[in-house]
């Protein structure tokens, strides 16, 4: 299943289930954060899942085997990346539960229809502006400098694509936590779990992860803080359970 490979990528083992993925490290590899967001998801049996921005599709792959989700899409605009998710559905005989499909985030609700997901997963870019230097390799830029879309696009049709109570999750910056939670509730995503992550016990959060739901009441739950290293080069307990080592 590996004579499939193009030049410059390679099959990565993804630790869980035998899963794998195929990525390239020229172009762009996933990181921790969405790892830790497929750890952060919470849905019942029998839930359809749409993953915003797909990449390589690790999301919707990690979440066939840590979630009950009758099936997962994956959304993706990069024609490179959407390739090498498809494949890695394939390289694990996911077709059936998993779906790649290339097209625009601001695009979604009229790609899919309206209220017709019950969860949305999102791991979007998180610079805007200055924030950070734009990658001068345009697949990496993409996928972490908001070119193609914004924040407000990724709540907006996040909801339209959201049943009535559907639950959209994603990871991002505390630095844009105020921006966040106004759009999140412009967009009557009501922020109902967040959870932050700090690479070491005395150190600033670097990522947060949250839940809301569309149309919910007002009410939040703040979750006890996920610590990445207990030392550096070790990982917390947590985190090994995370990636399922």
């Amino acid at each position: 299943m590996t004579t499939n490979l193009k030049a410059g990528e390679r099959v990565d083992d993804l630790q869980r289930n035998h899963l794998q993925i195929i990525q390239n490290q020229e172009k762009f590899c996933f990181g921790m954060d969405a790892v830790l967001l497929s750890g952060f998801v919470s849905v019942k049996s029998g839930t359809t899942i749409l993953d915003m921005g797909t990449g390589t599709g690790i999301i919707p792959i990690l979440l066939s085997a840590k979630t009950e989700a009758k099936h997962l899409t994956g959304l993706e605009i990069q024609e490179e990346s959407a390739d090498m998710a498809i494949r890695s559905v394939a390289l694990n005989h996911l077709e059936e539960k998993i779906t790649i499909r290339q097209g625009d985030i601001k695009e979604a609700s009229a790609i899919f229809g309206n209220a017709v997901f019950d969860a949305v997963t999102c791991n979007p870019p998180y610079m805007i502006g200055e924030h950070g230097l734009r990658n001068p390799d345009e697949p990496k830029a993409i996928a972490r400098h908001e070119i193609l879309c914004t924040f407000d696009d990724v709540a907006r049709e996040a909801s339209r694509v959201l049943k009535p109570g559907g639950k959209f999750f994603l990871v991002h910056r505390p630095f844009r936590l105020a921006e966040i939670m106004e759009t999140l509730i412009r967009y009557k995503l009501e922020p109902k779990r967040m959870k932050l992550v700090y690479p070491f016990v005395d150190k600033e959060p670097n990522m947060v992860l949250l839940e809301a739901s569309r149309g919910g009441n007002s009410g939040m739950t703040v979750e006890k803080p996920l610590i990445v290293y207990e030392n550096p080069g070790v990982y917390t307990p947590e985190i090994y359970d995370i990636y399922g080592y």
